[in-house]
């Protein structure tokens, strides 16, 4: 059956007459999308509860905040009350965590402007280029995203790259990071299987990482990554790639070090500044979707040798006192387990701390999370959980991050529930000692990665 062609395919109208109101603009997705937008000349306007709240929200650089860099860039930024939806609108962009009731969503509803999810609005860009190379999976896709982009940045091909975080390359006082703007019709897209937004994208090429559950359970979680790969035009890394062609993924063997990851691919050495066996994994994967587009594996060596490495990614922020702060997304089992075996080899001690992202997750989550810890928390490692991030909604609230202590105390590991940041500094700086690794994990809540840097400001 002939798909549709979206406005954007078929060109009908100028593009300098599409405009879209973004609802949550300061988040990642968002934020991400509203930069690809104007640099395809749309007009471009935004709200935030965070804007409206009359708060900065940092960004890694801690120069500019995120809503600053895209109001400097041409972005309209406006209160999330209605007011900044006309009828004019080509659609207001929303994601799947914006609620129901939102004022921008009624406002559209009454002016009826389409409503987009902004998988959907990009996808009808990314869908338009001629080679779209899409990274998907439960675990490693933004970084892997971020070595695919930075790579062919590097080689030449000037692709445009859309990702769930910032490169730490690209952050400057006035870029956010997590987007590279090209000039050529070469896109590199990390799209999400949480909401099964990954099905709007038909690549050419596509990653997919791994699979465990994490949104889903796991048989749901690889039908969908399946039903995702039958829309790849070319082919396929990692799950449902062809065996011979991923024959290199099994027994892996990288070295790693505290300085990052060392691994030999067909006769051609590769060294990363990253941690962890994950990271070795998930360059190994760039690499081959670098090889399967033609180029070479010396001049893919040389390139990824400059890769700085993704925001929030096991990002070591600093050290005071002998104590080493790290800040990692970690928000599942898996990713958890993957940043904190990372971690503990080369400290003292591991002091971690999580914040869970919903109650939800961590309802569906509570006994794969128990065991992640219990299997890794040595006696003296310490365990610092914050409730649980809560944005709004009405999610049941009947597993809490209690409910995860109490859990993790009854198997032996020493955690405890901090009641809010405050209370986490206090407990961090009475606890840290010379030679331990602190480790900030979470998704979601921006408060993270501040509070993180906070703490080793508080540490010199």
């Amino acid at each position: 059956m002939k798909r549709n062609m979206s406005p954007i395919e078929n060109r009908k109208s100028k593009i300098e007459n599409f405009s879209y109101h973004l609802v949550g603009i300061a988040g990642v997705g968002m934020s991400a999308l509203a930069q690809v937008l104007l640099a395809q000349g749309c007009r471009v306007s935004g709200s935030d509860r965070y804007l409206d709240a009359g708060r900065a929200l940092d960004h890694a650089d801690s120069v500019v905040n995120v809503l600053e860099k895209l109001r400097s860039a041409g972005v309209q930024l406006r209160s999330q009350d209605g007011n900044g939806v006309t009828a004019d609108l080509t659609g207001l962009v929303i994601s799947s965590a914006i609620e129901a009731d939102n004022p921008d969503i009624a406002a559209a509803r009454r002016l009826r402007v389409p409503i987009l999810h902004r998988a959907e609005c990009l996808a009808q860009w990314a869908n338009a280029k001629t080679c779209q190379i899409a990274i998907t999976g439960t675990a490693g896709k933004t970084t892997v995203t971020g070595i695919i982009g930075w790579a062919l940045a590097q080689l030449g091909a000037d692709p445009t790259v859309v990702n769930g975080g910032a490169l730490l390359n690209w952050v400057d006082p006035r870029q956010i990071g997590n987007v590279r703007v090209g000039r050529s019709d070469v896109w590199v897209v990390e799209v999400d299987e949480s909401d099964r937004s990954l099905l709007r994208f038909h690549p050419d090429w596509a990653v997919i990482t791994n699979m465990s559950k994490d949104h889903f359970e796991l048989s749901e979680v690889r039908h969908l990554f399946k039903a995702f790969a039958g829309q790849v035009k070319c082919g396929v890394v990692g799950c449902y790639g062809t065996a011979a062609a991923d024959e290199p993924l099994n027994g892996f063997k990288p070295d790693l070090s505290a300085e990052g990851i060392h691994f030999g691919y067909r006769g051609v050495d590769f060294n990363l500044p990253l941690l962890g066996r994950h990271n070795a994994e998930n360059a190994l994967q760039a690499v081959m979707l670098c090889e399967r587009l033609g180029y070479a594996l010396p001049l893919i060596s040389r390139a990824l040798a400059g890769f700085g490495g993704i925001q929030r990614r096991l990002e070591r922020l600093g050290m005071g006192r002998g104590v080493t702060v790290i800040d990692d997304y970690a928000h599942n089992p898996a990713k958890i387990g993957a940043a904190w075996d990372a971690v503990a080899p080369y400290y003292r001690r591991v002091l971690a701390v999580w914040r869970p992202h919903g109650f939800a997750p961590l309802a569906l989550m509570l006994g794969e999370l128990v065991q992640a810890f219990c299997a890794r928390a040595k006696s003296a490692d310490r365990v610092f959980i914050l409730p649980v991030y809560f944005a709004g909604g009405t999610a049941q609230r009947t597993v809490t991050a209690d409910t995860l202590v109490n859990a993790l105390r009854e198997r032996g590991v020493c955690a405890e529930l901090a009641a809010n940041y405050d209370d986490l500094l206090a407990r961090l700086k009475a606890a840290a000692q010379a030679g331990d690794g602190v480790l900030w994990m979470g998704a979601r809540d921006p408060d993270i990665g501040i509070y993180a840097r906070r703490f080793v400001a508080e540490l010199l």
